[in-house]
């Protein structure tokens, strides 16, 4: 009986070890995360920025388009403007694609990391004798007068164990 105890006690040390990994591997996770957010953060900041000073300089250049004298056609300034707002958009856009790569590529190493993790909590189980699976084996094998170490040879359990299903049951 008090072996029992004992083995439950290593259990659920053992339980609580894993449990305190798992909530220092998600703190570190969520740090590294919240960096990667707070550089996306930056990247967009920088973008807006940018984007703020070509939409002043786009002001400046239809006003001085407005002010010089008519040598080009009203199409032919729609088609310069257009080429110009072109190429200053078009890094925005790369940049975005990137971040957007980078996002899903985060997204999916997280939703790998936790299907590990998840297969890796699965796998943990509960000795069967705890259950009381054996429980019945045990006591039809005692009644039939086999040693309490063959019952424990048998099952793969501990003597300690049978004993305790024993007595439990007031059988012996």
């Amino acid at each position: 009986m008090e072996n029992f105890s004992f083995n439950i006690e290593y259990i659920v040390i053992a339980m609580a070890a894993i449990i305190l990994y798992l909530l220092y591997y998600v703190y570190s996770k969520d740090s590294d995360y919240s960096r990667n957010i707070r550089s996306v953060a930056s990247v967009v900041e920088d973008l807006n920025r940018e984007l703020f000073y070509l939409k002043r300089e786009l002001k400046e250049t239809e006003s001085l388009i407005k002010k010089a004298p008519q040598r080009m056609s009203d199409d032919e300034v729609y088609q310069e403007i257009e080429r110009s707002v072109y190429d200053m958009v078009q890094p925005l856009a790369l940049s975005i694609k990137q971040l957007q790569h980078n996002i899903e590529s985060i997204e999916n190493e997280i939703e790998s990391r936790i299907s590990h993790l998840e297969s890796g909590v699965k796998q943990i189980t509960i000795p069967s004798s705890i259950h009381g699976n054996d429980d019945e084996k045990i006591i039809s094998l005692f009644k039939q007068g086999v040693s309490i170490e063959t019952i424990s040879k048998e099952l793969h359990i501990s003597k300690p164990e049978v004993e305790f299903v024993l007595k439990i049951n007031k059988i012996k």
